[in-house]
C-alpha cells in the first residue's frame, strides 16, 4: 500500500493557476492554442502520477505550471518572486527546469548551449525535477507529433532547430529518464519519440 500522504490542493494551486494565466498570455508557436494548454497539461500528467513511486506534491504541481516562467517571463528576477510567493522548493524545481535565466527573451544563449547545460543540469537532479521535466517533454513530443500527422515536416519550421536535433534532444533526455525512472510518462515518451522518429524518417 501507498505510505505516501495523499496529493491535496490548496488555495495555493489556484493562486499558481492566476499567476501563470496572468504571466502567459502567448499563445502555442504557430498555432491559435493558448500557452495556459501545455501548462495545464504538463500539471495534469504529474498529478496523474500522485501515489506513484515519485512522491507527489502540491510544490510540484505548482512548479509544473510555471516551469517556463523564468525562461520565458523575466529570468532571474521572475525566480525571486516566484520564490517569495510560492517558497523555495516551488523555486528551486522552477530553476531547474529553466535552460536559461537571461531577464531579456531575446538575449538568451543559442540553443545548443541551453539544451546541453540543461542535459547536464538534469542528469544530477532529484527525481520531483525529473518527473516534471519528462511530464513537459512528453507534451512537447505529442504535439509536434499530432501537428505532424496534420502538417507534415513544415511543423518543424516552428523551432529554432529541425528535426534532427529534436529527436537528437529528446534521446538525450530520454536516456536520463530511463536511468531513474520508470513510469508511464517516461513509457509514453519512449512511443511518443520512437513514432516521431518513425513518421520523419518516411518523409524525408
Amino acid at each position: 500500500m501507498n505510505q505516501n500522504p495523499r496529493l491535496v490542493l490548496t488555495e495555493r494551486f489556484t493562486d499558481a493557476v492566476e499567476y501563470a494565466r496572468q504571466l502567459h498570455t502567448e499563445y502555442r508557436k504557430g498555432t491559435d492554442i493558448p500557452y495556459m494548454a501545455h501548462l495545464l497539461g504538463v500539471a495534469a500528467l504529474v498529478m496523474g502520477e500522485a501515489g506513484g513511486p515519485v512522491p507527489v506534491t502540491e510544490d510540484m504541481i505548482i512548479a509544473a505550471l510555471l516551469h517556463d516562467a523564468v525562461e520565458d517571463h523575466g529570468g532571474t528576477p521572475r525566480l525571486r518572486e516566484i520564490e517569495g510567493r510560492f517558497g523555495p522548493e516551488v523555486a528551486r524545481m522552477v530553476a531547474a527546469l529553466s535552460d536559461t535565466f537571461a531577464e531579456d527573451h531575446d538575449k538568451k544563449e543559442g540553443w545548443e548551449e541551453r539544451k546541453n547545460n540543461y542535459l547536464t543540469r538534469l542528469r544530477e537532479e532529484p527525481d520531483d525535477v525529473l518527473l516534471i521535466s519528462a511530464a513537459d517533454k512528453l507534451y512537447n513530443a505529442k504535439a509536434i507529433l499530432d501537428d505532424f500527422n496534420e502538417i507534415g515536416p513544415a511543423v518543424f519550421d516552428r523551432f529554432k532547430r529541425g528535426a534532427k536535433e529534436q529527436l537528437w534532444y529528446f534521446d538525450e533526455l530520454l536516456k536520463i529518464f530511463r536511468a531513474h525512472l520508470s513510469n508511464r510518462i517516461v513509457n509514453d515518451l519512449d512511443r511518443v519519440v520512437h513514432e516521431l522518429r518513425a513518421v520523419t524518417s518516411r518523409n524525408a
